[in-house]
Formats: structure tokens, sequence, C-alpha cells
């Protein structure tokens, strides 16, 4: 029995060692909590986590089970498992609890899976942690009614995967305190024109279209960005704009507002925007790439109708292949679907403190 003991502790003591030498990188996030890379994921301290939400924990080193409790609500679990048990329930985790440099630490995952259902913020607790430049979002779902949009092997059509993602992303866009304007939020049929005409009569800051891909090339599969190329005609664009559009510019600025001014002004608010859609973009494929098991295509340039006629940064997004026997499996998951809309939003949130903190430097 002595034996055994003295082998368990060496086996423990060896464990701990590795995790030591295994190289970790360490970068503290925005809220002050610490994230750990490795095996793949990213993974918080357990006991920072519970003091950051006012949840009490206890570790049993000799069962290696953690119990947090929080007024009405246990949760448990144990290191190099990925079980928890919530409220009595079973859950699972993608990867499991861990053991690093002394303390237990959970996949980042955790949190928006387990904590944040049971222990949801206050809009007061937002606002104050997540300070937002972007007040307003246009969400423009694909496809819809007569137009299903492409079509995977198994039947599932493009315009339903489109709008789920919409009204998940919307949700999570709508508790992180910002508004949103939905193109559609049933299976109906609107024009490319209806679409650019809510959004620019809304008001909002940005325009994310969703779409699901296709390619003859059935082992094409991943997830990309597009914004407004630089191969479209801009000069076209702001004549059109110039013409239909009113600047709402003080006349005392100017003795006379001319065609050519005004075409002036709306070729640099392009310009402008295109800029802002290829870091909307790139933030979002970032959060993409941290949150999704599947190949980041990137950011690319495309003169989609939406994107033209957008009178703000706009980007539209391809979150994955229907064609791809693998990708349609995964767009069927609605947990995937629910991974996807997370990252749309981690990524338009980012862009939003970027802006702010560049701004509160200036």
């Amino acid at each position: 029995m002595q034996k055994s003991l003295k082998i368990f502790l060496y086996c423990h003591l060896l464990f701990v060692i590795c995790y030591f030498l295994s190289g970790c990188a360490s970068i503290p996030n925005t809220g002050g909590l610490p994230v750990y890379s490795f095996n793949g994921t990213s993974y918080v301290p357990l006991d920072k986590l519970c003091q950051q939400s006012g949840i009490s924990w206890d570790y049993d080193t000799l069962t290696r089970t953690v119990t947090l409790t929080k007024g009405v609500h246990k949760i448990e679990l144990m290191t190099g498992e990925t079980l928890v048990l919530v409220d009595g329930s079973l859950q699972h985790l993608k990867h499991s609890v861990d053991f690093y440099q002394g303390e237990v630490v959970v996949p980042y995952k955790f949190k928006e899976q387990v904590l944040d259902p049971l222990f949801p913020v206050t809009a007061v607790e937002k606002a104050v942690v997540i300070p937002l430049k972007i007040k307003k979002v246009v969400i423009d779902s694909g496809h819809g009614g007569y137009d299903p949009g492409t079509t995977g092997k198994s039947g599932i059509r493009e315009k339903y995967v489109n709008l789920d993602i919409a009204k998940r992303l919307e949700k999570l866009l709508r508790n992180a305190g910002i508004e949103v304007v939905l193109t559609r939020s049933s299976d109906k049929f609107i024009s490319l024109q209806q679409r650019v005409d809510i959004a620019n009569n809304s008001g909002a800051d940005i325009f994310i279209s969703v779409h699901s891909n296709a390619n003859r090339v059935r082992s094409l599969k991943g997830f990309e960005a597009y914004y407004i190329s630089f191969g479209t005609d801009d000069i076209g664009r702001a004549v059109s704009a110039a013409k239909h559009a009113d600047l709402n510019i003080e006349r005392s600025y100017f003795y006379r507002e001319t065609p050519e001014l005004k075409v002036t002004l709306w070729d640099l608010i392009y310009s402008g925007n295109r800029a802002e859609s290829v870091r909307i973009a790139e933030d979002i494929c970032r959060a993409a790439d941290r949150q999704l098991e599947t190949k980041i295509l990137g950011v690319k340039g495309a003169g989609y109708y939406v994107l033209k006629g957008c009178h703000m940064p706009a980007v539209l997004i391809e979150v994955g292949f229907l064609s791809n026997d693998k990708e349609e499996h995964l767009l069927k998951n609605t947990y995937y679907r629910q991974e996807i809309a997370e990252a749309i939003a981690q990524g338009i949130i980012n862009y939003s403190r970027e802006i702010t903190a560049a701004e509160a430097t200036n």
C-alpha cells in the first residue's frame, strides 16, 4: 500500500514537472484573466475565474474533483476529464479540465458553455467591462424564401444555416449591448436591393452578411470573409451615391455644393469604409481561427452587390462549404453553428474595442 502511494505521488510530481517544461504561452486578456495556450486550446485558471464571477470553489486533492457553488447552483468537475456535472445534469466539454503550474485550469469555453448560462452578466456589468464603439449592426442572412441558396448532399439548405447563425449572432450582440437589425428574421425572400436599403436606412455602424459556400471541388473547405475589392469601380459607386444621397453637410462650409464635390466626398467615404471593412474581416477571421476547428481561408476582396451598395463598413462571411462532406456535417450541428456565431461576435467586439482604444489615445 505504501509502495503504491509512493508510485502515485511520483507520477503526479512527474506530471506537474512536464507541464512546467511544456513552454506554454501566457497572455493577459482584456478582463485581466491569464490565458494559457497548450494542447491546441486556451485555458484559464479556475480559481481566478471563480473569483471574477463570485463563485465559491473547493478542490479535493485526493479525488482530483472540484466543486463550485453559487446560490442554488452546484457544478462538479474532475481534472483530466471532459465530463461536468451541472446541477445534476451531465455536460461534455470539448477539452478536458487540466492541471498547470500548481493550479486547476479549465478550457476558456467552460466559461461560455457552463458558467455564463447559469450566471449571466448583467447589462450594467457589461457596460463597465466592455465599452464598445459599435452601437448598431445590420446582420444579413443570405438567400431565403424561394431562393434556397446552395444545398448540401444531405439536403440541408443554405438559407436555413444562414438564418440560424444570424439569429444566434443577433442574441450574442444584444447581450453585449449592441443594437441589431436583421434584414430577414424568417424564411422570406428579400431582394439584394432591399437588403442594401435596410442597411442604409438603419443608421447602423457596420453590415455583416452571412453565407454558406459551395464549390464543384468537393475537397474545398474553410471559413473566409470578404470586403469590397479595389477592382470595384469606386468612382461609379461614388457618382451613384452622390446622385441619390444627402451628405447633410453644413451649408456654411461651402459656397455651393457641386456634384463634383459630392462625388469627391463620397469617394472618400467609400475608401474609409473599405479600409474599416478589411479590419473587421481580419478581426473576425482571427476570432474564427481561435474558435473553429476548420481551415481559415482568410480575407479577400470581391464585388458582391450587398457590399457595393452599403454606405458603411461591410463584410460578407462564408462560414463553410456545404459541398464538402465534413463541413456539411459540421454546419448541420447546432453547437457548431453557435461556435460560428460566437466567433463572428467576438471579432466584431474585438474590432469595436480596438477603435475605442485608438480614439481614447488620440
